[in-house]
């Protein structure tokens, strides 16, 4: 027979092993990475609802604050390795990192990053009291707040947010009025309202009453209409996106890859019959002037000298002045003194084009093009081109919805059109273009602008002001994409908001909810345990 001490860690183990599932489902959420059930790279909103039920559900029946703390350590532990385990491809495969030492960094990351929930969780367990309603509050709150400690700290890498699930859940239409972080919160409360019905407090009934409240109160405001100021609409703009599908081990190799990009571009660039044509990330590899003189003047001029306006993706820069991570555009003008548009990237990626202090030992460990980038401001000007202002960004800052949003300060100046210029390739052929084209997506409900994608692997798309994705190329193919995309004027209550205040009324709104769930807990008694 089991002694008492040993019946009672049984059910700790069950339950940090349910958390660390719990915080897989949460990943698989993001995009369904399987050929069966959900439509595979899709989000999946009620799987991601249901992981923090069970997260919820588990903190409720914990013992100790420390308890509570390890559980919501473990589940987001699990849910962001789980969310971006394709960091490993870029460390072992192209980087040359060993795998133990990949998979070490990716858990690491994970980890650091988990403790923003782990705090939460601990914090949710000692403050926690009165009914559903209140603790769905300080959840929603809590759980916001550590979703928004990933988005500023240490550079910031919010990828996986929980609200990207609902980009096509029935919340999608909120999208415009509260944004990603909104949704976040909205799903956080949501699932707390449930897992308090099904587990309901010691003491207390079972009400479903306030988990149908929030529900019906959010699909209320889903289906309202945004206030956005519009103007009639204006023609469509004709544009090609190219894909090269360049290998990426041997993109900056000369002699194999690098030959092959700058002749398939220049070829692609050359040949579009469209008004604009819009290149990858560092489509072009070289630094201006690291190119053979003839080829750079070569494409200036053609430019220079027709009806076409180009956007490509290059570094630019200097030893002494330092080097960016750039688009470049290209328009008509007089030849050899074209005007030369120039957006620098602002949020650069840590260990890629950003080595933290101390760190590098590591990044000399791995056999990829890195170093240390100048970063551009934010808010830079568009590029204006057939009556449209054309907002470029590279890799994952349109993962940064408050930083694309402060191009909106000046709505006369605003963007009509949002341009993404990504290199995938680095991590394969995984969920990661899924979650990637997510982001984007969301992007474009908050802001109410088109996006288009040109990426060296995919996703290559147009996404028009709802979030749709209206054109596409097959991924890791090399090819060209033909479409038209219409501009928007206007502004949503989200590009209102983050273009005045950035993130503030998110940070307060979560810390409102938390002061409101816990302000009446003056000289009541504590919760037991």
């Amino acid at each position: 027979m089991s002694s008492a001490p040993e019946r009672a860690a049984q059910p700790a183990r069950l339950w940090l092993g349910l958390a660390v599932i719990a915080g897989l489902a949460h990943a698989l959420s993001m995009a369904w990475p399987f050929a069966l059930g959900w439509t595979q790279g899709q989000p999946v909103a009620a799987l991601q609802v249901a992981s923090l039920v069970a997260l919820v559900a588990l903190l409720e029946r914990c013992s100790s604050g420390r308890q509570a703390g390890v559980l919501a350590w473990l589940f987001a532990t699990a849910m962001l390795t789980g969310t971006f385990w394709w960091l490993f491809i870029s460390m072992h495969v192209y980087g040359g990192l060993p795998a133990v030492l990949a998979v070490l960094a990716v858990l690491a990351l994970a980890a650091a990053l988990g403790l923003y929930y782990a705090l939460a969780g601990a914090l949710y367990w000692r403050w926690r009291s009165g009914g559903t309603g209140r603790r769905a509050l300080l959840w929603a709150g809590l759980w916001l707040l550590a979703e928004l400690a990933r988005v500023v700290l240490f550079t910031g890498f919010p990828w996986g947010q929980s609200g990207y699930a609902h980009i096509d859940g029935w919340a999608r239409p909120l999208a415009g009025w509260i944004g990603v972080h909104g949704l976040s919160w909205l799903s956080a409360a949501l699932a707390a309202a449930l897992a308090l019905w099904l587990v309901p407090p010691q003491g207390q009934q079972q009400r479903l009453r306030p988990a149908l409240l929030v529900l019906t109160a959010a699909i209320a405001l889903a289906w309202a209409p945004i206030p956005t100021q519009t103007q009639a609409p204006r023609p469509a703009l004709s544009l090609t996106l190219v894909q090269g599908n360049i290998a990426q081990d041997e993109k900056f190799i000369p002699g194999k890859g690098l030959e092959e990009a700058l002749r398939f571009y220049a070829q692609e660039l050359k040949a579009a019959q469209t008004s604009l044509v819009v290149l990858p990330e560092t489509a072009i590899p070289l630094l201006p002037a690291q190119l053979d003189a003839a080829y750079w003047q070569d494409l200036r001029d053609h430019f220079a000298r027709g009806q076409q306006a180009a956007l490509l993706g290059m570094p630019m820069g200097s030893f002494e002045e330092g080097y960016t991570n750039s688009v470049i555009g290209l328009q008509p003008g007089e030849p050899g003194q074209a005007p030369l548009y120039r957006y620098d990237k602002h949020h650069l990626v840590p260990f890629g084009e950003l080595i933290p202090p101390l760190f590098k030992w590591f990044v000399q460990m791995m056999n990829i093009p890195l170093g240390d980038f100048n970063r551009g401001a934010v808010g830079q000007a568009s590029f204006v081109w057939q009556g449209e202002r054309l907002a470029p960004n590279i890799c994952y800052e349109d993962l940064f919805g408050e930083e694309l949003g402060a191009r909106f300060a000046n709505p006369q100046q605003a963007p009509t059109i949002m341009v993404n210029v990504s290199n995938i390739g680095w991590f394969g052929d995984t969920v990661a273009i899924d979650q990637h084209l997510h982001i984007s997506r969301m992007r474009t409900l908050e802001l109410g602008r088109p996006m288009v994608r040109a990426t060296n692997t995919g996703a290559t798309v147009v996404i028009d002001a709802h979030g749709r994705v209206t054109h596409a190329l097959p991924r890791h193919t090399q090819g060209r994409l033909q479409a038209q995309v219409q501009g928007h004027e206007g502004l949503t209550l989200y590009a209102r908001a983050v273009a005045l205040l950035g993130l503030l009324p998110w940070y307060g709104w979560a810390l409102l909810g938390v002061l409101a769930a816990i302000g009446r807990r003056t000289g009541a008694a504590r919760p037991h345990g």
